[in-house]
């Protein structure tokens, strides 16, 4: 089933790519409406929408999802329910493919639900308390968008029809709320502030599915369907909020990351990163730019996951970067790979990640933004450089710390080639999009200390990610001596617990005292438990009567003796 679905998906996303090129270079775009049923004078009717941005988006995401069912025929060798993982992941594709083909608010939903309820199946796949409590916290999370956007849905029956496509432009009050609500939709699904704390949950899930969902399917839904509303996004006040939580939350995963030390949480906590950044170009109405971005970092991200996902294999399923370091001897081509990976998500020049980013950040530094803001953008950027040189350290240099854990010391051929490709497309991608999506170059005319701050933050925040790593130059880490203020930073600011613990101490008290007071309260009392204890009293009195006993028998003979005398005296 791994190879069919590898060949069928791999295919389909050549086909994609090329048609999408042929409709950039036409540009055209095919609006298809299939009349599914009419009935008198109702038709439904499902609508399409295939331009260059859905076919391209759409090649990328089955460019990936092949690569890492390739990848996963050998990361699962020994999972009896293979082909049912299998299935669950192309049913995710499957998803994703109808939100990004429909210009309707109705089928966008069906493609929303089914990547929450299929990601939700996914998260739990490996059967423990964890994975439970961190599937829960998915599936939850999400339902707050697909809440917005069933109520965005009823908005517009203000409207002829659902096709949001058309209305765009409007600028009444009507659009304004449906706009309101499809960007609280995309902050919960792209896990914005203050939503962020399922994405690092969602690490439960196995490598192959992270690799797939912090790539290009379950998080990028949000922005893509951003980028469709850009018109709305862009408008007003709307865009200054978006701009404020999504730089927030981008500057809050920088920070997350320098403090942990789970590999999959440290590359999940970059993707949030990531996606802040995208979001805040977005509402900056470069929408352009926002696509360009998810698309270079889908590469490069999946990429990422996949060479986590080989250490991990490979150290018996442990994930603490403390007990690696000097993996290169090992497992030479997959450290090769996560090398090229860390450095294009750096923003290393001519790798993918440049492109976009660098891009992104002489646009901004171009544009009219507060101060705020541009600090967020460039601060942002360098934590990026800072864990993930910090990843390097712990990981690659030194010796290796995990002599007790028996490493395996093999790199699995089959693994390795689903890598390969994504590392050819990590290399390539950035430069062949740029010559692809933008059909004239960009100039971005700026004084010599704006055009190099941002090479100079990367290469800071570089220094400072290996320099405060070393241990033999810190001794002792220097974020224990201020223990409080390295939970509150690596905690995402604490969003987890107020998430979880904040939001569901109430009600469970709630619960408690209702159940304390009522159920076994007093109307237990009077109820159910007065009624027991009176019948147990009264046959206890019928149990002392008929023990046989003869005193018993003499004592009811003289008092019916007594009442019957006072009957006839009565009478």
């Amino acid at each position: 089933m791994c190879s069919i679905s590898f060949i069928s998906l791999f295919f389909i996303s050549i086909m994609l790519f090329i048609f999408s090129l042929m409709v950039l270079y036409l540009d055209y775009t095919l609006f298809v409406e299939w009349e599914v049923i009419s009935l008198n004078s109702t038709s439904i009717v499902m609508t399409l929408l295939l331009d260059w941005m859905s076919l391209m988006f759409m090649s990328f995401v089955l460019l990936i999802s092949s690569l890492v069912i390739y990848y996963s025929k050998e990361y699962m060798l020994h999972d009896l329910n293979i082909n049912r993982f299998i299935m669950l992941v192309l049913m995710f594709v499957l998803s994703m493919m109808l939100l990004i083909i429909s210009p309707n608010l109705i089928s966008i939903l069906l493609g929303w639900d089914g990547l929450g309820l299929v990601s939700y199946c996914l998260v739990i796949y490996f059967q423990n308390v964890k994975s439970y409590s961190a599937g829960m916290l998915t599936a939850l999370s999400n339902r707050i968008g697909d809440v917005a956007i069933l109520l965005a849905i009823a908005w517009m029956l203000n409207y002829g029809s659902w096709n949001y496509i058309f209305y765009l432009s409007f600028s009444d009050s009507e659009m304004l709320v449906v706009g309101c609500l499809i960007v609280l939709a995309a902050m919960t699904k792209s896990a914005q502030i203050p939503f962020s704390s399922w994405l690092p949950a969602a690490m439960a899930a196995p490598t192959p599915v992270s690799a797939l969902v912090h790539s290009s399917t379950l998080v990028t839904a949000g922005v893509y369907l951003l980028i469709r509303f850009n018109l709305l996004v862009s408008a007003g006040n709307l865009g200054s909020f978006l701009l404020l939580m999504s730089g927030l939350t981008m500057f809050m995963a920088g920070l997350g990351a320098n403090f942990e030390f789970d590999l999959k949480k440290i590359i999940a906590l970059s993707t949030l990163s990531q996606l802040g950044l995208m979001m805040s170009i977005l509402s900056m109405g470069f929408y352009k730019l926002a696509f360009f971005h998810l698309l270079t970092h889908a590469l490069f991200k999946a990429l990422l996951f996949m060479c986590a996902g080989a250490i991990i294999h490979n150290m018996n399923n442990s994930q603490d970067i403390r007990l690696m370091g000097y993996l290169g001897i090992g497992m030479p081509l997959t450290t090769s790979c996560l090398n090229v990976a860390n450095l294009a998500l750096c923003g290393m020049p001519f790798l993918a990640g440049f492109y976009s980013k660098d891009l992104i950040l002489e646009v901004v530094s171009l544009s009219y933004i507060n101060l705020f803001s541009f600090f967020l953008y460039f601060i942002s950027t360098g934590l990026t450089v800072c864990y993930s040189f910090r990843l390097v350290y712990y990981s690659l240099t030194g010796v290796l710390n995990c002599g007790s854990l028996n490493m395996l010391n093999d790199e699995g051929w089959i693994m390795l080639k689903g890598m390969l490709g994504l590392l050819i497309m990590s290399v390539f991608g950035g430069s062949m999009l740029s010559w692809l999506i933008f059909p004239t170059p960009y100039m971005v005319c700026l004084p010599y200390y704006l055009k190099l701050l941002t090479l100079f933050v990367c290469i800071v925040g570089g220094m400072l990610g290996y320099f405060i790593s070393h241990v033999s130059l810190f001794f002792n880490n220097k974020s224990f001596n201020l223990y409080s203020l390295s939970f509150y930073l690596g905690s995402m600011w604490f969003m987890p617990y107020i998430s979880t613990y904040g939001l569901i101490m109430s009600p469970l008290m709630l619960g408690y005292l209702s159940v304390k007071s009522f159920d076994q309260g007093w109307s237990e009392y009077f109820g159910g438990q007065m009624i027991y204890n009176n019948l147990k009293n009264y046959s206890k009195m019928a149990q002392i009567v008929q023990n046989n006993n003869l005193k018993i028998y003499l004592l009811l003979f003289i008092l019916w003796s007594f009442v019957l005398i006072g009957l006839f005296i009565l009478v």
